[in-house]
């Protein structure tokens, strides 16, 4: 798969299918695994937001915090020539050496434990044995299960000489979610953070892919709230206790994409980049807590 120019895009690597995919990795015995380990069927979440007790918070502040040292560990070691499988074998590793589960693993069937995206693929990349490229962007989103409560991070690198639009892109998907969390605190409306998104998307210039959301998060992967990162009228407003993930993916061109075979990999249907950027936030009295703040 050769480095291509993309018309009003750049100047990258298309990806239109997927590579080959080994088998799971294997979870040892010891390491206490959530409801869906063995039937890829998650447990029912909550039927609205969850205000989470003191000793709750703290669980999700140790899980999240494992889960952004993880990430820490895929941005130090990625580089051209390294397969998106040797990603999954990295984060796997790190992840039960730490006494946790990769939440991704056979949550509704996916089978990996990271999902890593590059170039114009939105989200849900499944790990393969495509190698990263000089001149890639790699969204890497990494969740762990730890003492009973999940943490869920996601960062786009930057891999080699990645062309000033790529660079741009990067920075816009950065700034989407930094100052969509920026808003966050009690007595705001959730749907404020889609408007957020939206205006900075619109003065960089991006486009906002509207059908991935963040979500409610805690003994469950995913749950309510539901976190639109487009113009919405979602109900509810936030209040201290609550913990949800903000995420948006930005694109270069418009806002369609496709599912592929897979099953999980979302391809952008005009091959035009994008790139997502992801924080676990706690709402606090008068402000906002991000749980998997950079360490």
């Amino acid at each position: 798969m050769n480095r291509q120019f993309v018309a009003n895009f750049g100047s990258y690597a298309v990806l239109d299918n997927v590579g080959e995919v080994s088998a799971a990795q294997l979870v040892p015995s010891h390491i206490s695994c959530p409801p869906y380990f063995k039937t890829g069927e998650p447990s029912t979440p909550p039927s609205g937001p969850e205000i989470k007790a003191e000793w709750q918070v703290q669980a999700m502040r140790e899980a999240s915090y494992l889960a952004r040292t993880v990430l820490n560990t895929v941005g130090e070691h990625l580089q051209a020539g390294m397969a998106t499988e040797d990603i999954d074998i990295l984060v796997h590793n790190k992840i039960i050496e730490s006494g946790a589960y990769p939440s991704p693993l056979n949550y509704m069937g996916f089978p990996k434990s990271v999902c890593t995206s590059v170039n114009n693929v939105a989200c849900h990349g499944i790990p393969d044995d495509r190698q990263l490229l000089d001149g890639d962007i790699v969204s890497v989103d990494v969740t762990v299960f730890y003492n009973g409560y999940h943490g869920d991070c996601c960062e786009t690198y930057l891999i080699g000489n990645v062309d000033e639009l790529g660079h741009h892109l990067v920075r816009a998907a950065r700034r989407c979610r930094d100052e969509a969390i920026a808003i966050c605190a009690p007595g705001v409306p959730f749907a404020a953070i889609g408007a957020k998104v939206e205006q900075v998307a619109d003065q960089e210039g991006v486009t906002v892919v509207p059908c991935f959301i963040g979500h409610g998060i805690g003994k469950y992967f995913h749950g309510p709230p539901d976190i639109y990162h487009c113009y919405n009228n979602y109900p509810g407003t936030m209040e201290a206790g609550m913990t949800f993930t903000i995420e948006p993916i930005v694109a270069q061109g418009k806002e369609d994409a496709l599912i592929l075979e897979d099953g999980w990999t979302a391809v952008m249907l005009d091959n035009g980049r994008a790139a997502q950027f992801e924080h676990t936030v706690l709402i606090v009295e008068g402000g906002h807590e991000i749980l998997t703040e950079y360490h």
